[in-house]
């Protein structure tokens, strides 16, 4: 490896010999595993449903590493998929957990996302609909529970906040897991509901994963090769 390649981030490099087709596999595997669940809770059937999720995460996950994902990004969607098997069991303790998982992976992202700009006017409304949504919410939440989703609300908002500074696919990606998040919130206030809730918080759950993780990817990408052209304007300068 020679020294620029070293200095280099794994997800900048060119992609090894044969991870194309893999990636392709991976990916129609994740694609299948989505339709399977999706239609597993549009049937009703619940079974499908406990089989096909579990493997979503898993999968995404393999598929951003064959692509050379970063290693915050593959521990964020680890913690997602942890939030994913907690929030199979019908139970506050189970609720609790996964909203800790998924917490934790919001930190990664976080982190992932750096100190990039994002637009500040996008920032306030994000404020605006993050103090809307919880004082609306808080009365009909259960008391046990007003804290712990008030804070995590704040976390996962910034996370969406956050994510549009990788690009319009990752802060779409955070929009939708703002979006998602709070169906299931709206849920556990005895809200109304859409017919088949499960299926629209899954189905803007999977997209968000899915448009974050090829999101920073690129983003990533991106960046990486936006500074290295920038470095080596400016060494060529110097020389000249």
């Amino acid at each position: 490896m020679s020294a620029t390649e070293s200095r280099t981030p794994s997800w900048a490099r060119p992609a090894p010999a044969g991870a194309g087709s893999t990636a392709r596999i991976l990916l129609g595997g994740f694609a299948a595993a989505t339709a399977v669940d999706l239609g597993s809770l549009l049937a009703g059937w619940h079974l499908g449903h406990v089989i096909a999720k579990p493997l979503l995460m898993p999968l995404l996950v393999a598929y951003v590493i064959v692509r050379g994902a970063p290693r915050l990004l593959v521990a964020a969607l680890l913690f997602g998929w942890g939030g994913d098997l907690a929030l199979l069991f019908d139970a506050d303790a189970a609720f609790l957990v996964g909203m800790g998982s998924f917490a934790v992976g919001h930190v990664c992202y976080l982190v992932l996302f750096g100190k990039r700009a994002a637009n500040p006017l996008l920032g306030g409304a994000y404020v605006l609909a993050l103090v809307g949504t919880v004082a609306m919410l808080w009365a009909d939440l259960p008391a046990d529970l007003r804290i712990p989703v008030a804070g995590y609300s704040l976390l996962l908002t910034a996370m969406a906040y956050r994510s549009s500074s990788l690009g319009v696919r990752a802060g779409i990606g955070g929009a939708l897991f703002l979006l998602s998040d709070t169906l299931i919130a709206t849920g556990v206030a005895a809200w109304p509901q859409l017919p088949r809730p499960d299926f629209w918080i899954m189905a803007t759950y999977v997209a968000a994963q899915y448009l974050l993780a090829t999101g920073a990817i690129t983003g990533a990408i991106t960046g990486e090769t936006g500074a290295a052209a920038a470095g080596t304007t400016t060494r060529e300068a110097g020389v000249r």
